[in-house]
């Protein structure tokens, strides 16, 4: 199974960094306010670059100066089941340390190219 990683990131702003493995790197977004704890809570997801695998256990300082700078901790990991993958709809079943869950990613087009939502799917889960 596919894994994923979500980042405490304090940066220049405080965020968290979801990352999903797929075709040989890490997907990502930046949410501002971490994944949607309730079911049917929605959250901004903006999507940020790929990052190369090894980035899946990364935790320490970014040095001032370079992308992302701050200081990055790890709030959960685990592996997730991809449910649908496409350039509409990305829903995943996530199985972390901290808990499960299922989350769909769908892109908010009238806030911008790179704008996500993310919601939390009723699914008995948490």
């Amino acid at each position: 199974m596919p894994r994923f990683v979500v980042q405490d990131h304090r940066a220049r702003t405080h965020h968290y960094d979801v990352r999903l493995e797929r075709d040989g790197v890490l997907v990502s977004w930046a949410v501002p306010k971490g994944l949607p704890e309730r079911p049917g809570e929605r959250r901004l997801a903006i999507r940020t670059p790929d990052h190369p695998l090894d980035h899946i256990e990364f935790a320490g300082t970014i040095p001032e100066g370079d992308y992302g700078a701050g200081e990055v901790t790890i709030h959960d990991h685990g592996e997730y089941e991809p449910v649908t993958w496409s350039g509409d709809r990305i829903e995943v079943r996530l199985r972390g340390e901290r808990g499960e869950g299922t989350y769909v990613f769908v892109p908010f087009r009238k806030a911008g190219p790179d704008q996500w939502l993310v919601l939390r799917k009723k699914d008995g889960r948490a």
